[in-house]
């Protein structure tokens, strides 16, 4: 049988109509849970190859398709769809300038500042490639294109929505991301590649009051101060600094009139963790300290605290990193610019491991990068790596090659390694 190498190059189609249809999809986006136009340009897609037997429409706009191809394991891929409430601001000529209504009513800038619409056209690129070398290889393959990733929700939804009613149960479940790493490096990582994220929207009541009488109001914006400041020393003072935890206050919004000190205050928290019982204890601080706050502002009204998203920790499970160590190492090649077998952990947070969880299987999520060579490198020669674009940043927006190409083969692979004869 031919190797792993051999197969790749000689099926994988030209990508110069991916690279196409990437523009297209990142001029295009759509919010969580709202993704309709990109599930149907999806399908269409995958209708060309003649080959799967497509399911929309699971959880929202999920999209499921299955190749069977003989006896052996069932791979399930996975790639994100949703985009963002960004404004884009890379000057591109394929810059997305599409508006839309979230969900809770109130128009938005979208934009794929997080690298998903990468994700769905390397994910189709690799579809068509299977087809293509089906003689190669013997199994069940399964593609997932889900939605809502970023409001934590997709993968959920998509199993709640009766994934697994339409689609065999697989036994390895792959999924991967773009990051602002040199474009060109592909990795996996052992263990925890991405932590936890815990989301909240805080209400603080006080007490209206003209300004120039404070002391017969409760100003909640004194009050909200003091709990951001005060939050700030959870990881500074109780977290071990051999550990990990971030709690971010993303926003604040109080009052309207310069001479009136407002009724309530409003923000937004974020927390992110490694550990389960280092999420337990932050999260316990966190209350504390905002009830804490409360009582020495002498405000009676007990401040609320509404959980929005909650992301699990996603652990890359050990047998089958090894696999992929083994033939990402063949087919890559380690180095610092190629395959990485202990890649830095994805900063932010995901819900793919719920695609495995969910059934008991396990899974491995790998990481690729999509900075400019020649930018990355001068910005590592001059010291200005934290002036790189990451996700969510409205300048992010990976070089389309050599990135497209590393994402369509790292699932390739992903799916060969499983799947190739004899296995």
């Amino acid at each position: 049988m031919p190797s792993i190498t051999e197969t790749v190059s000689s099926h994988r189609p030209d990508l110069k109509s991916y690279e196409e249809l990437y523009k297209w999809f990142h001029a295009h986006p759509e919010l969580s849970f709202q993704e309709e136009a990109t599930a149907t340009a999806i399908v269409k897609h995958l209708e060309t190859f003649n080959a799967y037997e497509i399911h929309a429409s699971i959880g929202g706009h999920g999209v499921a398709a299955v190749l069977k191809n003989g006896a052996g394991k069932t791979v399930l891929l996975r790639a994100d769809i949703d985009a963002l409430p960004v404004e884009e601001r890379t000057g591109l000529q394929y810059a997305s300038t599409k508006s839309m209504k979230d969900l809770e009513g109130v128009e938005k800038k979208v934009m794929h500042a997080c690298g998903h619409d990468m994700h769905i056209t390397a994910l189709l690129a690799a579809a068509e490639t299977l087809v293509k070398a089906k003689e190669t290889w013997s199994g069940t393959l399964i593609l997932v294109f889900q939605p809502a990733e970023e409001r934590a929700g997709g993968a959920q939804a998509m199993v709640d929505g009766g994934l697994y009613d339409r689609v065999p149960i697989p036994d390895i479940v792959v999924g991967a991301h773009v990051m602002p790493e040199r474009a060109g490096v592909i990795g996996t990582k052992r263990g925890l590649i991405a932590s936890a994220a815990d989301s909240f929207q805080l209400n603080i009541q006080g007490r209206q009051a003209h300004a120039s009488t404070p002391h017969r109001g409760i100003d909640p914006i004194v009050q909200a101060a003091s709990t951001v400041t005060r939050l700030q020393t959870i990881v500074a003072r109780e977290v071990d600094p051999l550990d990990f935890a971030v709690v971010t206050v993303s926003a604040f919004h109080a009052g309207d009139a310069e001479n009136i000190i407002p009724e309530e205050a409003n923000l937004k928290l974020n927390i992110r963790t490694a550990r389960p019982e280092t999420r337990d204890h932050v999260l316990k601080s966190v209350r504390t300290i905002i009830d804490a706050e409360a009582a020495a502002s002498s405000n009676p009204n007990q401040p609320t605290l509404t959980a929005t998203t909650r992301f699990p920790f996603l652990f890359n499970d050990d047998d089958v990193t090894a696999a992929l160590e083994k033939s990402f190492a063949e087919y890559f090649k380690l180095g610092k610019e190629s395959y990485q077998s202990d890649i830095a952990r994805l900063q932010g947070s995901e819900d793919f491991g719920i695609l495995a969880t969910a059934v008991g299987k396990p899974s491995c999520f790998f990481l690729y990068g999509g900075v400019d060579p020649e930018v990355y490198d001068k910005a590592e020669k001059e010291g200005k790596m934290k002036e790189l674009p990451g996700n969510h940043s409205p300048f992010f927006a990976p070089v389309i090659q050599p990135t497209l190409m590393k994402g369509v083969d790292g699932y390739i692979v992903a799916a060969l390694t499983f799947l190739g004869k004899g296995e």
